[in-house]
């Protein structure tokens, strides 16, 4: 018995479907022609059939084809709507959270003083994290730098997960005593 006969002959035939797939490569060349791009086309014509397939198969029509035509013009209609749509959200959203200078955006970012004081910060802790005993480094680093869990951090050195958060405490508190001893 063969599973795909059955399945074929359980399924009704669709004359909107039948006809769609006779002409699928007119209603392509139709989509390009007014969209400009092949591979618009294609997805257009995927979104024509799935709006012919989904539909309610009880309403029929005079003229299949020119319906074929009509809802193929709403889905192209709809698909310029959204991307309309989608145009004038991005430029609202780009008026609110962009600066711009005439038709210029400006690059939204720290002012320079900001990050030259920003890079010294990170020097400074740099610097202080070598300073640190080399246990209580390696803790720190695999810990806080790596994003390694304790439970990690200690197989990696080969020491209990106790002892890697007294030496992850002790290293934050040198760093931030060090740090405020030093300001940028």
């Amino acid at each position: 018995m063969n599973v795909m006969t059955d399945l074929g002959a359980q399924r009704p035939t669709d004359p909107l479907l039948e006809i769609y797939l006779e002409r699928r490569a007119n209603l392509v060349r139709f989509f390009a022609a007014r969209c400009g791009s092949q591979v618009v086309a294609e997805d257009l014509a995927q979104e024509l059939y799935l709006k012919l397939a989904t539909r309610d198969q009880s309403v029929t029509a005079g003229n299949p084809v020119a319906l074929i035509y009509r809802i193929a013009t709403n889905v192209m209609l709809d698909r310029a709507r959204g991307e309309a749509r989608a145009a004038a959200r991005d430029a609202a959203w780009r008026r609110v959270a962009h600066a711009a200078v005439g038709s210029e955006d400006v690059a939204d970012e720290a002012p320079a003083d900001d990050a030259v004081a920003a890079r010294q910060r990170l020097r400074q802790l740099v610097d202080a994290v070598a300073d640190l005993a080399p246990q209580m480094q390696r803790a720190f680093r695999l810990h806080k730098l790596e994003g390694r869990s304790h439970a990690e951090t200690a197989q990696a050195m080969g020491i209990s997960v106790k002892s890697v958060e007294k030496h992850i405490s002790a290293a934050l508190k040198a760093l931030t005593a060090r740090l405020a001893d030093d300001p940028p």
